[in-house]
């Protein structure tokens, strides 16, 4: 039994001695492991949280009403000064004042017209309506009519005014003869109410212009020749 163990010990050593001898023993080497291929590129998975539903068109604002246009501004009434002839109406309308008084009433002939100049207190000239008129000449205190001279009759009234004070006439002579080439007569027909009205009785209803004056204050009809 021990013989069998020395031997098989001995023939152990010889076989690595011939081995290596021969061709060298070496571990018995194993196979490299192969790479794992490369697993092909994962697909996107849709995303599990669900999409936003489209975002509903916005509803445009309503679009803000127009702004009211404003109102033309006021006209300013037409300057007095230096009016073109006419014989048709010129009106004036101021309102607000106080009456004013008439202080005088002068005519006088100037170079190619016949001139009626009204003064008044104050800085202000009253406002006027100037137009020719038929008969009857009528009296606003009475409603009787009245006889003025020539053919065309310019009547002149001014508001807010008057021809009077302290219960006293402040233009005495309130109907005289103006004796001039055109204007033959002057005739005071209201002083009532605030409202003074004279007529011109003119020769001829002929073209006519209107002033405004100051210092003193002073409101000028021309009649021309």
């Amino acid at each position: 039994m021990a013989q069998a163990k020395v031997f098989g010990r001995w023939a152990r050593v010889l076989w690595l001695a011939s081995c290596l001898s021969v061709v060298g023993c070496s571990k018995k080497e194993e196979p490299a492991p192969q790479a794992e291929p490369t697993p092909p590129a994962s697909v996107a998975q849709p995303s599990s949280t669900p999409e936003a539903p489209p975002a509903e068109p916005s509803t445009p604002p309503s679009p803000a009403p127009p702004s009211p246009t404003p109102p033309p501004a006021p006209v300013a009434p037409e300057d007095p000064k230096n009016r073109e002839w006419t014989a048709g109406t010129v009106k004036l309308k101021r309102s607000g004042l106080k009456p004013v008084t008439l202080r005088s009433v002068r005519e006088g002939r100037n170079e190619g017209f016949d001139r009626v100049v009204f003064e008044f207190d104050g800085a202000q000239v009253p406002g006027y309506s100037i137009e020719y008129v038929d008969k009857p000449i009528i009296q606003c205190g009475s409603g009787d009519p009245t006889e003025v001279a020539g053919q065309g009759w310019l009547r002149v009234s001014l508001t807010p005014a008057q021809a009077h004070e302290d219960g006293r006439a402040t233009v005495t002579s309130r109907e005289r003869e103006a004796g001039l080439p055109v204007i033959q007569e002057l005739e005071l027909t209201c002083d009532f109410e605030g409202e003074v009205t004279w007529v011109l009785g003119n020769a001829r209803p002929n073209p006519y212009r209107v002033l405004e004056l100051r210092e003193p204050t002073r409101l000028v009809v021309d009649v021309r020749h």
